[in-house]
């Protein structure tokens, strides 16, 4: 099981890039919390977040506790330096229960298709969907099942199975996945003229 709990300590002044630095070098990264009200400003424990945030997505309903106060949040985005490869800050979002809303999550894949015991590939061509639900009905993937495919067949938004309480905001006849089949490509021989030439070439003798 998945820990989402994170601490968090509350920033009250210098929230300008040489704080940030500081923070960086004293082992946390700054935050802010976005929602209804006004942004919070707080810090994160690097190894905490960084050891816990590759099991994340966007739909992952996280608690933060800052002081006696908990946060229901989810994570929107965070800056990476890729030179250090270390997060060097992170926007969350606050979500309200009761209320509803829209995030991103992921497409996961499960089974073996038919198709592949006929040289088929699978390609996943929608890795993400938007949804729309109250926070307590947030899934935290999308599941489609596609050992049914066969060679030359496809999954549309509308077949899937969504969870009771989701909306899905998508566009009509979106594909999730397919099997194609292998394509040999041959290229074609060269073609030689009675003389043994080349066809395209001359000879230099009249």
């Amino acid at each position: 099981m998945k820990d989402t709990n994170l601490k968090g300590e509350k920033r009250t002044e210098d929230f300008g890039s040489a704080g940030s630095r500081r923070l960086l070098a004293a082992g946390r990264i700054p935050a802010v919390i976005y929602g209804k009200n006004d942004p919070v400003h707080v810090s994160l424990d690097a190894r905490e977040f960084q050891n816990k945030m590759r099991h994340f997505s966007e739909s992952t309903l996280l608690t933060l506790k800052v002081g006696r106060k908990s946060y229901s949040v989810l994570m929107k985005d965070f800056q990476e330096n890729v030179m250090t490869d270390s997060i060097v800050h992170v926007d969350l979002y606050e979500v309200t229960k009761g209320e509803t809303l829209r995030t991103h999550v992921p497409v996961v894949l499960e089974g073996n298709p038919a198709g592949a015991k006929f040289g088929g590939i699978l390609d996943q061509v929608t890795h993400e969907l938007e949804v729309e639900c109250l926070p307590k009905d947030l899934p935290e993937s999308i599941i489609v099942d596609v050992s049914g495919l066969n060679l030359n067949e496809s999954i549309q938004v509308e077949q899937l199975l969504i969870p009771e309480g989701v909306k899905l905001i998508h566009a009509d006849g979106l594909t999730i996945a397919s099997v194609k089949g292998l394509k040999e490509v041959v290229s074609a021989p060269e073609v030689e003229t009675e003389g043994g030439e080349e066809a395209g070439e001359t000879s230099s003798e009249e």
